[in-house]
Parts: structure tokens; sequence; C-alpha cells
């Protein structure tokens, strides 16, 4: 029996969250992918920084530690079922965020970012709107698209990606982006489908048991590292072959050579895909993003 769970015998149940256990609740590593693909919507458009510096700095606040913080809380609460049998030292499940503390700071945060959704106005507020909503359809009854490893994960994607990306241009641009900004944005939404998926490596055990069909459940882990590869490849090679169309060889090139190193470090993770995710997690996703902001940068004279 660990330290914590002594303490927690010896002292009784919480009443109140432990403060430290709030912030590990919403998962401050989590939030740069939806604050990175903001920046690249506002990058896409040809946005000044200068100019836009408050709707700016609004925005990433809101899509990292407000939006995606709340999904995060909102999955914790909807899975402590789960976490007790893969993780039982997350914050729910081990006590240090007792009763129902994990749905009311998951229902606060909600209302905290449709608040601040509406301070970016109409494109910025109805965003938020979608974001919230992708949120709680993700994790809870009724829908708990997580139970799907099609839709799961591809819920997932454009919530973190697409949307951010398309919310940045839109904000700044105070009007609806360009149609090839929409169409990279959700291609690379459509390419974090597989980064997402290797996200449920972690969880076969207790997914398995509460009946989720994650692909690493469905297909077994081999299987669906190559599926998750293979997502998170094609799309990265239509956006370069839409750059070469667009005229932006120079760019292309750059994408190619990061999607380059991802396939060279995919080679490493399909042979363990299970001891190998955290450490493709940790290395390939930098390349992915890396290209988003090569496109970004694009796209901001293409089509103008």
């Amino acid at each position: 029996m660990s330290v914590t769970s002594d303490l927690h015998l010896k002292s009784g149940p919480r009443r109140w969250p432990e403060p430290r256990a709030m912030l590990t609740l919403i998962k401050p590593h989590t939030w740069f992918p939806p604050m990175w693909a903001y920046l690249c919507g506002v990058v896409s458009v040809g946005a000044s920084p200068s100019d836009h510096w408050f709707l700016i700095t609004l925005g990433i606040v809101l899509a990292g530690p407000v939006v995606c913080g709340m999904s995060q809380a909102a999955n914790d609460w909807c899975d402590r079922h789960v976490d007790a049998i893969n993780e039982p030292h997350r914050p729910i499940p081990s006590g240090r965020i007792p009763g129902r503390w994990g749905l009311y700071i998951a229902l606060a945060m909600t209302a905290l970012g449709l608040l601040i959704g509406y301070q970016l106005g109409p494109w910025g507020f109805g965003a938020t709107i979608l974001a919230v909503a992708a949120a709680w359809a993700y994790s809870a009854e009724p829908v708990r698209a997580k139970r799907s490893g099609l839709w799961g994960p591809a819920l997932c994607g454009l919530a973190y990606e697409t949307l951010p990306w398309i919310t940045g241009a839109a904000v700044v641009a105070a009007g609806a982006p360009r149609p090839e900004v929409i169409v990279i944005a959700v291609l690379y939404g459509l390419g974090a489908h597989g980064i997402m998926t290797l996200n449920d490596f972690k969880a076969i055990e207790g997914d398995r048991a509460m009946g989720l069909r994650s692909l690493p459940v469905v297909l077994g882990p081999k299987r669906a590292a190559k599926v998750a590869c293979w997502v998170m490849a094609v799309p990265q090679i239509a956006v370069i072959g839409l750059l070469l169309l667009w005229a932006k060889p120079v760019h292309a090139l750059g994408v190619l050579l990061m999607l380059g190193v991802q396939l060279s470090a995919m080679r490493v993770l399909l042979r363990d895909p299970e001891g190998k995710t955290p450490w493709y997690q940790g290395m390939g996703i930098v390349f992915f993003i890396s290209g988003m902001m090569i496109a970004a940068h694009a796209l901001r004279t293409v089509g103008a």
C-alpha cells in the first residue's frame, strides 16, 4: 500500500480536493496541442500579433488551460471506474479529489470557458460551444464517443487541432477563413486521430474490462499501431501535395522533412508499440506539430 493510501486511511475520507490533485486533474501537459493549433490559425491568415495581442492571448488561454483542462476533468470524472483499474493513483480514484468534486470542477470550467469564449465574438463563442460539446460528447453518456476506436479519436483530433486552428484564423480575421486554411486544418485534425489512438495504449486492460472498443483493444497493439502510423502520415502527404499545387515548394519540402523524421520514429514504434508509445509521443509528435506551423506560414499568401 502506498504512503498516500496509508495517510488517506489514517485521516479518513477527504471532504475537499487536494490543491495539487486539482492541477493534476486538468493535466497541463495536454494543453499545448490546442494552444499551438490556435497559433497556427493566427499565423495562417497573416495576422500581426501586435495588432491582435488581446484576442491571441485570450484564445490561447481559452484553448489550453480552460477548455482543454475542462475536457480532461470531464474525462477523468466519466472514466473514474476505468481509471480505478488502469491508473488507481489518479486524483479521483485515489480519493485526493473526493465525492463529486471532479464533476463540479468540470462544470465550473465549462461555464468559465463559455464566458471567455463570448469575449472572442461570434466566431470565438460559436467555436467554444462546439469545443465544450465535443468534450462532453467524447466522455459522457449517452454519446460517450470514446467507446469507439474510430469516432472517439476522430472527435478528439478535430477538437484538439482543427477547431482551434479555424478559430484562431476566424477570430483575428473577423470572418470565415479561406478554404485553403480550412482544408489544411482538417487534414491535421485527421492526422491527430493517430496520435489519439496512441493515447489508448496505456489503458488497454481497463478499456477491455469496461467494454470500450479502442483500436488497441479491437485490433491488438501491433495492428493498432500500424493503423495509427498510416493515419498520421497520409494527411501530411496530402498537405505536401497541396503545398506543391499552391506553388509553395520550400514549405512542402519542410513538411516532407518533418514527415521523414516521423517515419523513422514510426519504425522504432512498430517494433514494440506498447513499450515505445511514450517515447514516440515525446519525440515524433514534435515533428508533426512543427509541420503544422510550416504549413501555416505557407498559407499566409495562399489564396489571399
